[in-house]
């Protein structure tokens, strides 16, 4: 980013030169679109127009879901971000918290999914996607400080992402019911609503609906059924945003064959042969093996969860700009040589859990 930024600066101070002796020239005609030295955006092009200079912000660069259980850093400062979305609502800065509930957007390729995140998503964290967020913020100013300000949080205010209106049709709908849960709460709501779009028989049943609209989930009668979902919503939750926490799954057996921790590193991992997923060759001296096959019944955005790890794990060179990814340089940054095998591991948990989650969840019959 700051190479990109002072080629930029470089580029809008030679315009700035240029133009003084041609004022016709166009800024198309003038700019280097060398992808190796920069990415134009629409925004960055009216900005070398207009004469304005960026320096880079350290406190931009915010560690963000870009794939499905892989983090990318992101430098999120607006000028270098084409369509920000609503980001700056959700995730306003460092210190502030949230959970966004991502669905598969309208107009998607793939089956619906979902995932939940406590961090700035990706558009294509899964394809084209939409977040329903439990919290959005709003800057504060001298007019709007009052006693009565929600979870006021520095110079911005909390607002609920799940509205008064829902909470208290939910209320009204189950008030003649004891369960011993006590009342329930727009967060009970929140959680409600993911596990709910687990729910096999509603994926089923609306899957071409989901294709085209976002999801419109019903309250369902029993209000035992509601509390199960909205538990099972919490667990998943749990599961999804901890997953770097999760222990190894206990049947899968890692043999290893090490010299050094350089012998952790990975370059792309692969099934022992086609159609043989019960193991995985993570590398020439690392292979997981005994993975059951009910872990890839768990699938998000097209792929299960695993193979999301296999792809987006891997040394790769953007053709285009030439940078090189290499995910181990996250495991060296984190300080834990062993990062992405124990993540793999970590995943056959999640995916195990998930699946027996999904299992336990009520069964709504649709007219």
């Amino acid at each position: 980013m700051q190479r990109m930024i002072d080629f930029y600066n470089q580029q809008q101070h030679e315009f700035t030169q240029a133009k003084k002796d041609n004022t016709k020239l166009n800024v198309e005609d003038f700019i280097d679109t060398n992808p190796t030295k920069i990415s134009w955006t629409r925004a960055l092009r009216n900005d070398v127009k207009n004469r304005v200079n960026h320096s880079y912000e350290g406190e931009g660069l915010r560690i963000s879901t870009y794939r499905p259980y892989f983090k990318q850093y992101l430098y999120f400062e607006a000028s270098f971000i084409e369509n920000p979305g609503l980001n700056s609502k959700l995730f306003s800065n460092l210190n502030i918290e949230n959970k966004v509930i991502i669905v598969t957007g309208i107009g998607a390729s793939k089956e619906f999914s979902t995932i939940i995140s406590d961090l700035i998503p990706n558009l294509d964290t899964i394809e084209k996607a939409q977040c329903f967020p439990l919290y959005y913020y709003e800057e504060r100013s001298k007019q709007s400080s009052s006693l009565f300000d929600n979870g006021g949080n520095g110079e911005f205010i909390r607002r609920d992402g799940v509205s008064d209106w829902i909470l208290e049709r939910a209320k009204k709908q189950y008030s003649t019911h004891s369960t011993g849960l006590g009342a329930i709460s727009k967060e009970d709501i929140f959680y409600y609503v993911y596990g709910f779009l687990h729910c096999p028989q509603y994926r089923e049943k609306f899957a071409n609906d989901l294709k085209k609209m976002l999801p419109r989930l019903p309250l369902v009668d029993d209000v035992k059924d509601f509390w199960t979902f909205s538990k099972a919503g919490r667990k998943l939750a749990a599961l999804y945003i901890n997953y770097e926490t999760v222990p190894p799954f206990e049947t899968c057996q890692v043999t290893e064959n090490l010299t050094g921790l350089e012998d952790y590193r990975v370059e792309k991992m692969r099934f022992h042969g086609k159609g043989q997923k019960d193991t995985i060759i993570y590398n020439s001296k690392i292979t997981i093996s005994n993975i059951p096959a009910k872990a890839y019944e768990y699938v998000v955005n097209g792929k299960s969860a695993i193979e999301w790890i296999m792809e987006r794990y891997a040394i790769t060179t953007h053709k285009e700009s030439g940078i090189k990814n290499d995910p181990n340089d996250w495991a060296t940054e984190v300080g834990n040589p062993r990062y992405i095998l124990d993540l793999l591991l970590s995943i056959i948990n999640v995916s195990m859990q998930t699946v027996e989650i999904v299992e336990g969840l009520p069964e709504v019959k649709f007219e």
